[in-house]
């Protein structure tokens, strides 16, 4: 066989190899995935997706608005389209997306309007922001069977994500590092309580 034939040869089989690779890859289980999700403070939040076995990381940040880098307290003042969200950082192959919702239907109020408790204004809506067209369709799915947990109608926005923004450093694992401050006592403290979480 000529140098020719087997480089063709070679090429042959490489360009196989490749295009099986690339048709298999999109079947292919992560290793991660993210959810982005609003139920009022994210403190609160924070602290109970944190418990789940599964769960890599949540990080605290705004998501929804039209403001670029916004900040804790331009968010706070209502005027920046933005709530306040956590990004949660999974395993897929030790807990599903679907069991991360189930936590956030059990973990806030997901009938009031831009209120949850004594956390007033738009920042504080239940929302949640799908990062696929797959994760879209398991949220609304999700949220037509909570419905049947609640008396009054599910007020959830479920929109694609454009843009997470992380929250400043002091927000970050909030509860584990203020244990003792009034919020954490009065209102995250109780919740994992009551959720057998703690």
């Amino acid at each position: 066989m000529s140098s020719y034939r087997k480089i063709l040869l070679v090429a042959s089989i490489l360009t196989s190899m490749i295009s099986s690779m690339l048709a298999t890859e999109p079947n292919a289980p992560k290793d991660q995935d993210q959810a982005v999700l609003g139920g009022g403070c994210f403190w609160c939040m924070e602290a109970l997706f944190q418990k789940l076995p599964g769960v890599i990381s949540v990080q605290s940040g705004f998501a929804g608005g039209s403001s670029k880098n916004p900040t804790y307290e331009k968010v706070c003042e209502g005027g920046t389209g933005h709530a306040e969200v956590i990004e949660i950082t999974y395993d897929p192959k030790k807990i599903s997306y679907d069991q991360l919702l189930d936590l956030f239907w059990r973990a806030h109020d997901p009938t009031t309007w831009n209120q949850q408790g004594a956390d007033l204004g738009p920042q504080y809506r239940s929302v949640i922001f799908t990062t696929s067209p797959e994760q879209h369709k398991l949220a609304e799915a999700s949220k037509k069977n909570a419905q049947d947990c609640f008396a009054k109608p599910i007020v959830t926005q479920i929109e694609p994500l454009t843009h997470f923004y992380p929250a400043e450093k002091y927000h970050q694992n909030y509860y584990q590092n203020n244990r003792n401050a009034p919020y954490c006592r009065a209102v995250i403290a109780p919740k994992l309580k009551k959720l057998h979480m703690e």
